[in-house]
């Protein structure tokens, strides 16, 4: 099987001349979105709906959940070759490596069969320094995948899920339907950056997409960098959203933006939790604490970056805050696990399909020892993977709170 990516400026090769059929890129194809934004270019997916991004200033966030993190195309088709125009927009950071441009991950009958990125692009600047962010604009693409086999099958592009993502036009030399799996429970997650998928590999391969996968559920992945923030425009956005199965992942962007104390953070969960099970009244919902963090287990943020490591080409994070301050209310990741236990186990007397998941069950001292965080906040691609086929095993298996 071949992909291809080339400038979509320029006419490309066929198959077959005439053989194309344009696929509209319309609700239903696209999974994993809350929102489809229609721009001068195409369409953007979101993660969050249109009221939510409303009422959020921070550019952090707004670039976020415009990553299409667990966002696929899917359809049912015959077709041996796919064209797909796209308009990524990447982000440079200025005195940093090189990022890689973002991965699309071809899945035919649910198994990874090709893997391609697009040529192109906008550019996004970001000064870590003083925050600053300057766009220049860059041309779409066109990525192509041929020699699919040629037989009536299920086909999803998986979007990266590190890059703002624009669908200009999709093709194909069959005509497609859009895929439907009535029987498949829906997982809707929230969290931080390790759950949109920092440093994984490619977006089908994001700890959440590995689980999803491995518990044979339709993922929709709420997973936020830098924006697990326990704030009430996400809960309501999880309240709204069709879902059979809910988990919520907290603590770690807490603690690295220094947003809060304990005193705040105690009714915060409680609000967030009462929100969701307004529209989720039943259904199970699972609160995980933090992956084990050792530069933020007992000292307090705020996370900053350590300048001096980009001389080395890798970006590191230190913990610039006092461990003695805890007494006053700052908030650790050990303080956060404790309180988070306590609050599931005094609300779980009344909601007996509320769970309480460890994250150092997931990644403890013993993976750090053996897989250490790459800039000491986030897990590499083989640590993606470790989190989540425990996170399947725990959750989804026979005793798990998500179990068939």
């Amino acid at each position: 099987m071949n992909s291809e990516s080339t400038p979509s400026a320029e006419p490309t090769a066929t198959p077959r001349a005439g053989d194309w059929i344009t696929i509209p890129l319309t609700a239903d194809l696209v999974r994993g979105a809350l929102d489809l934004e229609h721009t001068t270019d195409g369409v953007r997916p979101h993660r969050l709906p249109a009221r939510a991004r409303a009422q959020c200033a921070d550019g952090q966030l707004a670039m976020a959940e415009a990553q299409p993190s667990g966002v696929r195309l899917a359809f049912h088709s015959r077709a041996t070759a796919i064209e797909l125009d796209a308009l990524p927009t990447r982000n440079v950071y200025q005195g940093g490596p090189p990022r890689p441009d973002g991965v699309y991950d071809l899945l035919v009958d649910g198994q990874l069969t090709d893997q391609a990125s697009v040529a192109g692009g906008n550019t996004l600047l970001i000064d870590m320094a003083t925050g600053s962010r300057e766009t220049r604009p860059g041309p779409a693409g066109t990525l192509r995948f041929t020699g699919l086999p040629d037989r009536p099958k299920d086909i999803e592009i998986w979007l990266p899920h590190n890059e703002i993502t624009e669908l200009v036009a999709l093709r194909a030399n069959a005509p497609a339907q859009p895929t439907t799996h009535p029987t498949r429970r829906v997982w809707l997650h929230h969290g931080s950056s390790i759950s949109q998928g920092s440093n994984a590999a490619s977006p089908s391969t994001t700890w959440p997409a590995l689980a999803a996968a491995r518990g044979g559920v339709e993922l929709v992945n709420l997973g936020l960098g830098g924006g697990a923030l326990l704030d009430a425009f996400t809960a309501r956005a999880m309240r709204d959203t069709p879902a059979d199965l809910l988990s919520v992942k907290i603590g770690i962007n807490l603690v690295n933006t220094d947003l809060m104390r304990l005193r705040a953070f105690t009714p915060a969960v409680h609000g967030f939790l009462d929100t969701v099970r307004e529209g989720h009244p039943t259904a199970p919902l699972l609160v995980v604490s933090p992956l084990l963090c050792p530069i933020h287990e007992d000292t307090p943020g705020p996370a900053a970056p350590d300048l001096g490591s980009l001389a080395t080409g890798q970006l590191r994070f230190v913990a610039t805050g006092d461990p003695a301050e805890r007494a006053a209310g700052k908030l650790t990741l050990t303080v956060i696990r404790d309180e988070l236990a306590r609050i599931v186990a005094q609300r779980a007397a009344h909601d007996p399909h509320l769970h309480y998941l460890d994250g150092q069950l997931l990644y403890g001292q013993e993976d750090f020892a053996e897989l250490p965080l790459p800039d000491a906040l986030h897990p590499d691609a083989a640590t993606h993977r470790r989190v989540g086929e425990r996170f399947a095993a725990r959750v989804f298996g026979a005793d798990g709170p998500f179990a068939a």
